[in-house]
């Protein structure tokens, strides 16, 4: 993911090995400036995805703007802004936390907008910290803690309050996973495959095959892993093994969130998808 690109994932393991999967998603205009007039929402450049636990709502965070499927295959926009929404993550009821950048019309706000913070189901949003310093393209929420990919530094950075922040390893990443059961246990996506922490991402062991460009951590053992060709891989021994569940159509995956350790969302190119049964099958909530 970089401020450059506008292409989508790339397909092959190559690719996202030569870029490091640092560069791998479209994300933000150039040198992170704020982008062009909005256009209706546009479901290819897909950000993060995620479900209110108030009750049970999509929440899809894009290139401009939050959206929401409107029950007819269309979206519809959530609240009235067009920012660039990144690392989109429901930590509580109602309460969304993202980084990314200003839209259309607020040229004069930090290019980084750091951490964000919406209690109002994304209608409305505040800074929590870091704006103007970070760009945190990969965020993470368990054991009460948050823990954010900032791709401005190349580094993992953890907080508790959303305030202040711990430095901790430096790596080249698109995604992370915590471990629903140990804090210390941290799985980031790398261009040499999934690599592992177990010091709460103070270091991380060099990265294994497979290749995933996304993760999520539902349970204990329904750990999901979304490779670049869009085949949804599980993982029930905390991401040493994993079996193949399905291929999400569409091409270009953009996004995963796993609800449960049965109910997935991933975003692709053409729409937003949804499985009811561990990734076998899906269905399209939102066409692109």
């Amino acid at each position: 993911m970089t401020l450059s690109s506008r292409n989508a994932l790339r397909t092959s393991a190559a690719a996202l090995a030569g870029l490091g999967l640092a560069a791998a998603l479209t994300a933000c205009g150039p040198n992170g400036t704020p982008h062009s007039a909005p256009s209706p929402a546009d479901l290819r450049h897909v950000h993060g995805l995620g479900v209110d636990p108030a009750d049970g709502r999509v929440y899809v965070a894009t290139h401009e703007g939050i959206v929401t499927p409107a029950g007819d295959g269309s979206a519809r926009r959530v609240g009235d802004s067009d920012d660039d929404y990144m690392g989109f993550t429901a930590v509580g009821p109602h309460t969304f936390v993202a980084s990314g950048h200003p839209g259309h019309g607020n040229e004069d706000e930090p290019a980084n907008r750091g951490l964000i913070e919406s209690t109002d189901a994304g209608r409305t949003w505040k800074v929590r910290s870091l704006a103007g310093e970070a760009d945190f393209h990969a965020l993470d929420f368990a054991h009460g803690t948050l823990y954010g990919y900032d791709s401005t530094r190349g580094r993992l950075r953890v907080s508790k309050d959303r305030v202040h922040w711990e430095d901790r390893a430096e790596l080249r990443a698109l995604d992370i996973a915590v471990s629903p059961e140990d804090p210390d246990t941290i799985l980031a996506t790398t261009g040499q495959g999934v690599s592992r922490s177990t010091d709460g991402g103070r270091t991380f062991a060099p990265g294994t095959p497979p290749v995933m460009a996304f993760l999520s951590w539902a349970a204990p053992d329904a750990l999901y892993g979304l490779d670049p060709s869009g085949t949804l891989h599980r993982s029930g021994d905390a991401g040493r093994t994993w079996q193949r569940t399905g291929t999400v159509h569409g091409g270009g995956p953009q996004a995963l969130t796993a609800v449960s350790a049965d109910r997935v969302l991933v975003a692709t190119e053409d729409g937003v998808y949804e499985s009811k049964d561990g990734g076998r099958t899906f269905t399209r909530l939102i066409a692109a």
